[in-house]
């Protein structure tokens, strides 16, 4: 009897209809209805309301930007874009004063290729050009009758509130003190560290779960979540700072218990790619220490140890390690490179960033001309808010909010249902406070609403107009519903035209960086073992390098078939660099144990960079220095 059929959503619309999952972020929650609202406020009853306008909207990029971690990352996560967008704001009010509509359109879109070419450096960079751009459309579209240098400032100003909150607002629950005489010598009431508390705790947390599910099926998935939670820690540790080392103990602390972790991250990775179960009791540990993080407390007793392989020997003396760096509580500098400046300009002009840079110039550019000619011709009737046009487009054309045809979906109905929405709450509201209250409850939702691109549409849309309508502009729900529609064809149009050089560039660039990434720690653990500290920052390296790579890859993968052909393979070829790294971990860990590696280890290495070098033969990737000549530190032993 033959099974029925099943039918499976294409990945597009499979990604668009997924919903991230979590608890509220009701710290966000706050500083969100203490941001927008507010300020708007404030400069009604000061009689500046356009300046609050820009202030406000100043707030809600700086809410969207506003993520979970330290307070520190949160400096650079914020301030970098809220300082772009402020340039951008600036550029663009100036731009459309004096430049007409040809002019206009070309600084735009030369600012456009410029700032695509930049995402290509990060997320933080990612995030500024976005903001950047979106700032110039609104810069030299809205209507607003102060100096481009003081609607710069309110920019600032506004960013820099929700910013201030950020810094100055306790999480909830991290006053709380622990009344027991055993633990309160321990305890500090002092929450400046509670993100980073929470993202160290969450890596040993990480490390007890992939002990869990060695020699399982979910083996994989857990160290990949390990890799997530090291990632995040890391960030959270190593945000900007006026001094080179952690000035207070209690970050010292932190900074310890983190580069403590590291030795057990690899024997775990070491435990997993053997494959043989290793019990419940290999977990107890890390748990404990995860939660004398989190509650900043003494360890307690720990599992005793267990050394029947090279791996769990690893394990048993990273954990005794660990407990003796957390009664000692100093630790040296973070094991981490910086990447330099030759770095981040190859990223900024290689391929993906020319590739992803000229597509952001003509969508941009071109949205602008359409904004342009329609507003002349009064297409928008006695409207000037040209800019919508444009400003959509640039949300549009970035791919890390999900493929192109999933990003045009979820904007055209979050906008929909947001305008919807406004015109209804509009029509009974009274103005300007309801609308004020309603900017309030839109930025209170915005980072609820980041779960999902369509929501954050909506929310975003409703609080939008509500600025709009308390600046002096009409009600205009059915405009910005055409006007994003129409930004959503020019950037589905746009993401299928063919450009110069190869498709793909920013997925195969972040393969070569994991490549080139992956082969730097796989030549110093077999040329230099003991050298860890420089072990642990390749191997956090690689690990990042994969974890980007293997994203980018999803990503081109779930769009629609003209386009994910382009990048046909490289998922495969990540598994392998994945692979290649695990075992190169294994290896670590084996020669710390015995000096040499094993025939077992020694035929995995020749095997995973055999697959590289078929692969690269068939151009499925650009392999540029996974060592070929890396066998011959290992054949003598054979």
């Amino acid at each position: 009897m033959s099974r029925p059929a099943t039918f499976t959503l294409p990945p597009w619309l499979a990604h668009a209809l997924r919903v991230q999952r979590g608890p509220v972020p009701w710290s966000a929650v706050t500083r969100g209805a203490l941001a927008a609202g507010p300020l708007l406020l404030g400069a009604l009853a000061a009689g500046r309301t356009s300046l609050g306008v820009v202030a406000a909207l100043a707030a809600m990029f700086a809410g969207i930007n506003d993520r979970p971690g330290s307070r520190r990352a949160s400096v650079e996560r914020i301030g970098v874009p809220a300082l772009a967008g402020a340039a951008g704001l600036l550029v663009g009010t100036y731009a459309g004063q004096y430049a007409g509509p040809v002019l206009l359109t070309a600084v735009l879109t030369g600012l456009g290729l410029v700032a695509g070419g930049t995402s290509a450096v990060g997320p933080v960079a990612s995030a500024a050009a976005m903001q950047v751009l979106a700032a110039a459309a609104v810069g030299a579209g809205m209507p607003l009758p102060e100096s481009g240098w003081l609607r710069a400032l309110c920019f600032l100003a506004g960013a820099g509130w929700l910013l201030t909150l950020r810094l100055a607002l306790p999480t909830p629950g991290s006053l709380a003190g622990d009344t027991r005489p055993a633990v309160r010598p321990y305890l500090r009431k002092d929450f400046r560290f509670d993100g980073e508390r929470a993202a160290v705790a969450r890596v040993y947390d990480a490390i007890a779960e992939l002990l869990d599910a060695v020699g399982g099926p979910l083996a994989l998935s857990r160290r990949a979540a390990l890799t997530a939670a090291l990632d995040h820690a890391q960030d959270c540790l190593s945000g900007p700072r006026l001094r080179r080392y952690a000035s207070c103990a209690a970050e010292r602390r932190l900074h310890a218990q983190y580069t403590a972790a590291l030795p057990l991250a690899e024997a775990a990775t070491a435990l997993a790619w053997a494959g043989e179960p290793v019990g419940t009791r290999a977990g107890a540990g890390p748990r404990r220490l995860a939660a004398a993080v989190r509650d900043n407390t003494p360890t307690g007793p720990l599992p005793a140890p267990s050394r029947a392989e090279p791996a769990l020997r690893a394990l048993d003396h990273a954990l005794l390690q660990a407990a003796e760096v957390f009664d000692r509580g100093h630790g040296t500098a973070l094991p981490a490179r910086r990447r330099t400046a030759r770095q981040l300009l190859r990223a900024a002009v290689g391929s993906g960033g020319r590739e992803y840079g000229l597509r952001v110039a003509v969508s941009f550019g071109a949205a602008a001309a359409v904004a342009q000619a329609l507003h002349r011709t009064h297409w928008y009737g006695q409207h000037s808010h040209w800019y919508w046009l444009p400003a959509t487009a640039v949300f549009l054309v970035k791919p890390d909010l999900g493929p192109l045809a999933s990003r045009v979906l979820c904007r055209a109905a979050g906008t929909v249902l947001g305008a919807l929405v406004f015109a209804a709450f509009a029509a009974v509201l009274p103005r300007p406070a309801g609308l004020v209250v309603l900017v309030a409850l839109c930025g209170a939702l915005v980072p609820v609403a980041a779960r999902h691109f369509a929501a954050q549409t909506a929310v975003v849309t409703v609080l939008v107009l509500g600025l709009v309508m308390v600046g002096g502009e009409p009600q205009a729900s059915l405009s910005r519903i055409g006007e994003t529609l129409l930004a959503c064809a020019i950037v589905l149009i746009v993401g299928h035209l063919p450009m110069p050089g190869k498709r793909g560039g920013t997925v195969r660039d972040r393969l070569a960086v994991a490549a080139d990434a992956a082969d730097a720690y796989l030549m110093h653990v077999l040329t230099d073992p003991g050298s860890r500290t420089m072990r642990w920052a390749l191997r956090r390296e690689a690990y990042r390098a994969l974890a980007e790579a293997r994203t980018a890859s999803a990503l081109a993968a779930a769009e629609l078939p003209p386009l994910a052909r382009h990048t046909a393979g490289t998922g495969e070829v990540a598994t392998v660099l994945e692979r290649l790294v695990d075992t190169t971990t294994a290896c670590a860990v084996h020669l710390d144990d015995t000096g040499r590696l094993s025939p077992r280890h020694e035929r995995r290495l020749a095997e995973l960079l055999g697959e590289l070098d078929e692969l690269s033969e068939h151009d499925t990737f650009d392999r540029r220095a996974v060592a070929s000549s890396v066998p011959e530190f290992f054949l003598p032993h054979r």
